[in-house]
């Protein structure tokens, strides 16, 4: 049985409370745990209607709080946005909190726009950097007893940093984890480039390193109903706010009735089709047979499940499914 995860943006409704799309996020990670997935995700995004998983660190030590064993992490952790010692403290402090518990996934991209990025950099040396591969051995030297700078240790010091993936959309990131030996992800749940390319690369290229083998997950979008069109339905809120995304006129997720009265214009159709090609949607059967088929063929160790339903008995439903569907 391959295992399954959930990557979770804490998705939230046009006229939602944040404080009721966080409790449904917390209901999700306790239904994943009951049914088995393996771990539970955050991203962090800013500046995006309808995203509020702005700090993943803060989701993960708030659900870890309501949850008993399954894995939380980040999903990742945009490291351009912060210094590598901030980063090594807050995820020692979670392992403190949590033993045993906790991911730290990296991602390269700013996860929003640059004028965003500009913002939460400031005016400092954050601003101008953009090596991802440099910061990432500085993290490694924070994870280090020696630590990156003689005479500054990342605290607690009795702790280790958590296990660190590496995430990517593109074969840059399945390299740099390839070469280093760490665990990878690849973010087919938005990447328009087939996932065979970068997944099967790392495995190829993979040497030993943090792991003594490859590890890899392949991330994917999917929305599952009793039928395929309710899982449509399900998945048309999402992708009428990705589609304002991309064109330059960000909305939360309007409710299901306003988006099956929403019409695309051209441009926006254009963008959609892009969007749906990246989708698996429709029953049990047709979902689990489109996973099983993409993990067959990138080699995939897991897959994890990227839903940003705002239909919450819907996603909870479209999650129970795909986990019972994949058991067999």
């Amino acid at each position: 049985m391959l295992p399954l995860s959930i990557l979770d943006l804490v998705p939230q409704a046009a006229g939602q409370r944040s404080t009721d799309a966080i409790a449904q996020s917390v209901e999700l990670a306790q239904m994943a745990e009951r049914l088995g997935y393996a771990r539970v995700w955050y991203a962090e995004h800013h500046s995006l209607p309808g995203v509020a998983s702005t700090s993943p660190e803060l989701m993960i030590a708030h659900v870890a709080g309501q949850t008993d064993h399954i894995r939380l992490g980040a999903g990742g952790v945009m490291l351009p946005n912060h210094a590598p010692l901030r980063v090594a403290e807050a995820y020692r402090l979670l392992e403190a909190m949590h033993p045993g518990r906790i991911d730290l996934g990296l991602g390269r991209a700013p996860g929003t726009d640059g004028r965003t990025a500009s913002a939460l950099r400031g005016g400092h040396a954050l601003a101008q950097r953009d090596d991802f591969p440099a910061q990432l051995t500085e993290l490694e030297g924070w994870a280090s007893p020696e630590g990156a700078i003689p005479g500054i240790a990342a605290q607690p010091d009795d702790v280790r940093v958590p296990p660190i993936w590496l995430l990517g959309s593109s074969d840059f990131s399945a390299r740099l984890a390839a070469e280093r030996g760490y665990p990878f992800a690849y973010a087919a749940h938005f990447s328009p480039a087939p996932p065979d390319g970068p997944m099967l690369g790392y495995r190829d290229r993979f040497r030993v390193g943090v792991r003594r083998s490859p590890f890899a997950i392949l991330a994917v979008a999917a929305f599952c109903a009793d039928t395929r069109e309710e899982a449509e339905d399900l998945a048309l809120p999402s992708l009428v706010a990705f589609v304002r995304l991309r064109t330059g006129r960000p909305i939360r997720p309007p409710t299901p009735a306003e988006a099956r009265a929403y019409r695309f214009n051209p441009m926006e159709e254009a963008v959609a089709v892009q969007i749906r090609a990246t989708q698996i949607v429709g029953t049990p059967t047709e979902v689990a047979g489109r996973i099983g088929m993409l993990a067959v063929r990138t080699r995939a160790d897991e897959v994890m499940i990227a839903s940003h339903a705002v239909d919450h008995p819907g996603r909870l439903r479209s999650f129970e499914l795909i986990a019972k569907a994949c058991a067999g």
